[in-house]
């Protein structure tokens, strides 16, 4: 729990937030006041996210959304300016990931396109939708949910191929919505234990060892990073990628135990 309140007022649209790092920025952004939009495809889980939230005290409604479809997003973006008044911050944390198969040639065009549909088109359909509003609000702000996947290589070839594609959009957004006001910007996390992992936690403990902080990510380290973002504590900031990664890429831990560095 936190004391701050630096979204109080604020229109709050979230996807992919009915579990993992999306339910934790919804929970992070209602604890601080804001006004919040719980969206994703499955309508119950997110229905049952906003429920949670609400029994905390925040404001907090759910709505199906498919970031895949332009009518779904630009109905989500309706309803958050509907029922809040304006729409302030839009988080995406909307995104798939197909596994890799052994031989690159043989990947599906349909899996290499949905990957993309999903992780970086979809946010495009969101941001298309809501910059007018955020513009229109005085103090929007967009942040995204990034990977290191973007910057490195941990495999999955079209998320990761999404993610860096994300990289530049919020360059490219930023540059061009700084002159109304809005700001763009993402986070890119390492390993997070999220229901992704869940049954693998012999391959979590194996990860664990290179991450030079000692432990993969939770998903409240990610909220706390977009709640900093999206807030006005990060007025001057626009245009940036965060990485939130334990260390993960500025270290490279297997090198340094291979010299028996500590």
């Amino acid at each position: 729990m936190t004391d701050l309140k630096r979204f109080a007022g604020h229109g709050v649209l979230v996807t992919g937030a009915a579990r993992g790092i999306g339910a934790a920025v919804a929970r992070r952004l209602a604890e601080e006041g804001g006004q919040i939009l719980v969206t994703d495809r499955d309508l119950p889980e997110a229905e049952r996210t906003a429920a949670a939230l609400r029994r905390q005290g925040g404001t907090a409604e759910a709505f199906a959304c498919d970031v895949g479809d332009r009518a779904s997003v630009e109905a989500a973006v309706a309803r958050a300016v509907a029922a809040f008044g304006s729409l302030d911050v839009l988080v995406t944390c909307a995104a798939h990931c197909t596994p890799d198969v052994p031989l690159f040639e043989d990947h599906p065009d349909e899996a290499w396109a949905r990957d993309l549909d999903i992780t970086l088109n979809g946010v495009y359909r969101c941001c298309r939708a809501a910059l007018p509003h955020l513009a229109a609000c005085g103090r929007g702000a967009v942040v995204g949910i990034g990977s290191v996947n973007g910057l490195q290589d941990f495999g999955n070839h079209a998320y990761s191929a999404a993610k860096a594609g994300l990289g530049s959009l919020t360059r490219t957004l930023a540059g061009h919505a700084a002159a109304r006001g809005v700001r763009v910007n993402l986070v890119a996390p390492g390993t997070v234990r999220t229901s992704a992992w869940e049954g693998r936690d012999d391959e979590l403990d194996a990860v664990r060892a290179l991450y030079p902080l000692g432990r993969v990510g939770e998903p409240e380290d990610i909220a706390a990073a977009v709640a900093f973002l999206a807030s006005r504590d990060a007025a001057w900031i626009t245009g940036t990628t965060l990485v939130v990664d334990g260390g993960l890429t500025a270290v490279h831990t297997g090198f340094r135990t291979a010299l028996g560095k500590s």
